[in-house]
């Protein structure tokens, strides 16, 4: 519940006050004031905090997070969700190299889900955030700073001739953004 709003040295604060009923009938009463800003004016508009939530800032970096955790656990299999068309892709380069098995798309009319049979060969997978630029010229630097070894794991890119590893991107002279490794 808003109290009050007030202007101390040029800045807005509103003066909430929360009131907590716990099962032992004990009241508690919090008063927190806090700077006027965008949410503190939305608070303003609806008087309540129902509808705040938490956003997801990269399904593909959750996506990779689970099946790796999964992989350490020893699980053979992990189901992600949400799924988009950027985690199949990626589960797609990593399927044609062995690291892992069969997966599937469940259609659950909401964002979908997939279903990843784990094969045991992954060791590591991970996105790179931001998504850097890279040329034809530099996917090297990459992989020696990315990779393990040499011969050893792939980073995948997205391209103009689509999602791909480094080494397809070599062959076929494109250039794009990092999105993520496995090895």
């Amino acid at each position: 519940m808003i109290v009050e709003t007030s202007k101390r040295g040029g800045a807005h604060l509103v003066t909430y006050e929360f009131s907590i009923k716990p099962e032992t009938l004990t009241y508690f009463s919090v008063s927190v004031s806090l700077p006027l800003s965008a949410v503190a004016a939305a608070v303003l508009r609806s008087e309540h905090l129902d509808f705040v939530r938490m956003v997801r800032v990269s399904v593909l970096n959750d996506a990779l997070k689970s099946m790796y955790n999964a992989e350490k656990r020893g699980k053979r299999q992990v189901m992600i969700r949400p799924s988009s068309k950027v985690i199949i892709k990626f589960l797609m380069v990593m399927q044609k190299h062995g690291y892992i098995g069969e997966f599937e798309y469940v259609d659950d009319h909401r964002s979908g889900k997939i279903v990843v049979e784990l094969n045991g060969r992954l060791n590591k997978c991970g996105v790179i955030s931001p998504r850097f630029d890279v040329g034809v010229k530099e996917i090297e630097p990459w992989t020696a700073r990315l990779l393990p070894s040499r011969q050893f794991g792939y980073i995948v890119l997205t391209t103009s001739a689509g999602i791909m590893d480094h080494e397809e991107a070599r062959r076929k002279n494109v250039g794009g953004k990092v999105l993520g490794f496995f090895y």
